[in-house]
């Protein structure tokens, strides 16, 4: 059930009574989005209620609801009394909503989903990991509730079970699906860190849902927590050596897109998506117009990053993918897997890193040469340095402290010779 809004001046009929007479509504907040309004009319006639809805671009439509019951009992249908009137506003609210999104019948979590990717879509933004979210994660669990009979209760629920169910690993088409073990401590913080990120993307939407007033209330998700203390995982990178080795270890076709990761920290996804002109040699950059966040950035590269991508640039037409295998055809989302564990496995890199890994490893490295972690997030896409800090910042203890002692301020103060120090 909907909380109940409290007001003084119109929850009863001598509240209401002591309000001047007006043709202007007195309205009070319901739902974000929603007013209630009463009008005090003369004439000793009852006065009405209206509901506010807001359209957007600083504009509301108002809709008569009902009489209040100023002079007759309220019956719950044309005579409303206070807590009625809130109720049948609500009511207004979702059936807006369903006309909004053309459906006669209550709105699901599969259409709220519906939505918020073909919003993401519209914006540019990149939705991969939605969608795989929803299709595993989402849908087949809660896909057919009706959001008005969301509760947190059934979120909290549906969050234990995805942290106690183990990680799905790539399984042949046709064959029984395959997990991954669920006996270590770091592998059930993954779960619950995986749980937090599907848990942000229903939220995402509900909440693109509610903002567009297709949905009347936010009570039941905004009530939910996601998982503490669960996203502080040991980030493995690789030294330069060990770099070195995997690179001299890969196909010559994957060598390239291993060299890549590792001269820019972009992820899999932006690299495979790269073309010819993306590489500017004049200003030693690299433009990433398909990124996760839906942003495009240039990536800064080194003296070496740059004689590595104009060597791969090289007359070659500016429209041509920048890396292919060696057949020709694109590099697809679970080729680099097999090819990562293979390199790992022949140049004894124990435990064997992922291909994210070579973006850790760009990183951490950049951090640990003494690159300020502002620069290292704008390099990496980031909109701040919260991720680097979370992931990286210890790595950056030596570097803060030399720049404190080289920077910070002196007072000119001199120890008293005359006091002896007691060890």
């Amino acid at each position: 059930m909907a909380r109940r809004v409290l007001d003084k001046s119109l929850d009863s009929r001598d509240a209401r009574r002591r309000l001047k007479i007006r043709g202007k509504p007195y309205y009070r907040v319901i739902e974000r989005g929603l007013h209630l309004g009463y009008r005090r009319l003369g004439g000793g006639q009852a006065g009405t209620w209206v509901a506010r809805f807001y359209v957007g671009e600083q504009s509301y439509e108002v809709q008569k609801i009902g009489i209040a019951d100023d002079v007759s009992d309220p019956d719950g249908v044309a005579v409303l009394a206070f807590w009625q009137a809130q109720d049948k506003a609500r009511r207004a609210m979702v059936e807006r909503a369903h006309r909004a999104l053309g459906k006669h019948g209550p709105i699901t979590i599969g259409d709220v989903m519906d939505e918020y990717l073909a919003y993401l879509d519209g914006h540019k933004k990149s939705g991969s990991d939605a969608r795989y979210r929803d299709s595993a994660l989402i849908r087949p669990v809660l896909g057919d509730i009706e959001v008005n009979k969301l509760t947190a209760d059934h979120l909290r629920e549906w969050m234990m079970q995805m942290a106690r169910t183990p990680a799905r690993l790539r399984t042949r088409e046709g064959l029984k699906q395959q997990y991954a073990s669920l006996d270590s401590t770091d592998a059930k913080r993954r779960r619950k860190a995986s749980a937090n990120r599907t848990l942000a993307i229903l939220k995402a939407a509900l909440n693109h849902a509610w903002r567009e007033g297709k949905v009347p209330s936010n009570a039941a998700w905004s009530r939910v927590r996601p998982f503490e203390n669960v996203n502080t995982a040991r980030i493995r990178y690789l030294t330069i050596a060990e770099a070195k080795r995997l690179i001299n270890a890969c196909d010559p076709d994957f060598r390239l897109l291993v060299q890549a990761a590792l001269e820019t920290g972009a992820r899999l996804g932006e690299l495979v998506a790269l073309e010819v002109h993306d590489f500017n040699p004049d200003t030693g950059t690299l433009a990433i117009r398909t990124s996760k966040s839906g942003k495009s950035r240039h990536v800064v590269l080194t003296e070496e990053g740059a004689e590595f991508f104009a060597q791969v640039c090289a007359g070659r037409p500016g429209h041509a993918t920048m890396f292919v295998k060696a057949d020709g055809e694109p590099w697809g989302r679970g080729h680099q897997g097999p090819l990562m564990a293979a390199a790992c496995k022949r140049t004894k890199i124990t435990p064997p890193i992922g291909f994210h890994g070579l973006r850790h490893t760009w990183a951490s490295l950049a951090v640990m040469a003494g690159v300020p972690l502002l620069v290292v997030a704008k390099n990496l896409g980031h909109r701040d340095t919260r991720m680097v800090e979370m992931h990286y910042g210890h790595l950056a203890a030596s570097y803060v402290a030399d720049a404190i002692r080289a920077g910070a301020p002196r007072f000119g103060f001199k120890p008293d010779t005359k006091i002896a120090r007691v060890s």
